[in-house]
Formats: structure tokens, C-alpha cells, sequence
């Protein structure tokens, strides 16, 4: 299979006003169920925050920084993150539609059993970042590097990777059917042969798999 019959990914964008008034979330609190709609942030940080089922709706986040933040079971509708530092903040269970992360720092971002659909990762810092057990639809990472996350057991429907970083990353349990990483850089992954039935890869990496599992080509 080559990479032209990989099914382009239509990404629907988030649905924001035009207006957006200013917030500074520091100043408004964030605390268990709290709601927060058509706003926008800028040049803040966020430090010492631990709480669920937030709402964040319609909402821009232009150069915020999260520091030791969980908001678990958070709910994240129309959303755009840029040049964001989400570093190490914890959204696992949380329910993501029409997000964009851009040109944003993810590292060691915790992603865990999210649900998750059209979100576009574009040019971010995302090492050791978390998905596993995600439920994934639309979702494209673009020129965006991601080694040593994990994306273990994840549900992948309409998922693609150009031109990413993911060496060392956990794909055990995730079916990569129809997936295309023939463009992504890596030199070590944690898959099974199983895992990479009809995935779609370049030649060169063909020849890296058989050193991964140890398959000996013969002339």
C-alpha cells in the first residue's frame, strides 16, 4: 500500500465569534466544574491548578503557560492553544472537539482515555507525551515530534502523523490500519507485527521493521 491511498483527513476548524472578550483565568479561578465560554487568554501563567470537569468553550489561549495543572474530565469544545506551554498537564478523561495546538509545547502532556475529535497538532514539542487507552477521530499531527510518547492501546480512526518525530514511541495494542507513517522519523518503535497490519509505511522503513523484529532478508 503506498501512501496515496491513505484517505486525506478533513479537519472540521473551531467554531469561534468574532469577539472575544479577555480573560485572565488566575484572576477568575479555576475550580471543580467551573464554565468558561467566548473568551480570550494571553501572556499568563497558570501554576498550582487541580481540578475536574472543567468547560472550556469558544475559547484562544495566546502565550499561556500551565504549570502543575490536572483538570481531569475536562471539557474542551472549539479551542485554540498557540504558542502555548501545556507541559506536563494532566487532561486524562477529558472530552476534546475542534482543538488546535499550535506551534505549542505538549511535553509529557497527559492525554489518557481522552476522547478526541478533528484536532490538529501542528509543529509542537510533544516528547513522552501520553494517549494511551485515547479514542481518536480526525486527528492530525503535523511536523510535530512526539518520541518517546505513548500511544499505547489507542483507538485510531482517521489518525495521521506527516512529517513527525516519533522514535521510541509505544504503539503496542494500537491498530495502525490505514495509518500513514511513511513520513514520520523514527528508528525504533514499541509495535507488533500484528499492530502494523496494513499500515502504511515507505520502503526504507520496511527494511528498518525486519531489524526491529529481527528478520534476516536474504539476496
Amino acid at each position: 500500500m503506498s501512501a496515496a491511498d491513505a484517505p486525506p483527513i478533513k479537519l472540521v476548524k473551531p467554531k469561534l465569534p468574532r469577539q472575544l472578550e479577555p480573560l485572565r483565568l488566575c484572576e477568575a479561578g479555576i475550580e471543580d466544574h467551573t464554565e468558561f465560554r467566548q473568551a480570550r487568554c494571553e501572556d499568563e501563567a497558570v501554576e498550582y491548578v487541580t481540578a475536574g470537569k472543567v468547560l472550556f468553550d469558544q475559547m484562544e489561549f495566546h502565550n499561556v503557560t500551565f504549570r502543575h495543572v490536572s483538570l481531569q474530565h475536562a471539557e474542551l469544545t472549539d479551542i485554540v492553544f498557540k504558542n502555548c506551554d501545556l507541559s506536563n498537564v494532566d487532561f486524562s478523561d477529558a472530552i476534546i472537539h475542534r482543538v488546535q495546538f499550535l506551534q505549542c509545547k505538549i511535553m509529557g502532556m497527559d492525554m489518557t482515555a481522552a476522547t478526541m475529535r478533528n484536532i490538529l497538532f501542528h509543529q509542537c514539542a510533544g516528547d513522552y507525551a501520553t494517549f494511551r487507552f485515547a479514542n481518536m477521530k480526525q486527528v492530525s499531527f503535523q511536523e510535530t515530534s512526539l518520541e518517546k510518547s505513548d500511544f499505547y492501546h489507542t483507538e485510531f480512526n482517521k489518525v495521521e502523523f506527516p512529517e513527525c518525530k516519533i522514535d521510541q514511541s509505544q504503539f503496542s495494542g494500537a491498530k495502525l490500519r490505514g495509518i500513514d507513517l511513511s513520513t514520520a522519523d523514527f528508528h525504533n518503535l514499541g509495535v507488533t507485527l500484528e499492530d502494523l497490519q496494513g499500515c502504511i509505511i515507505s520502503p526504507g522503513q520496511a527494511i528498518l521493521f525486519t531489524k526491529i523484529f529481527g528478520l534476516v532478508v536474504k539476496d
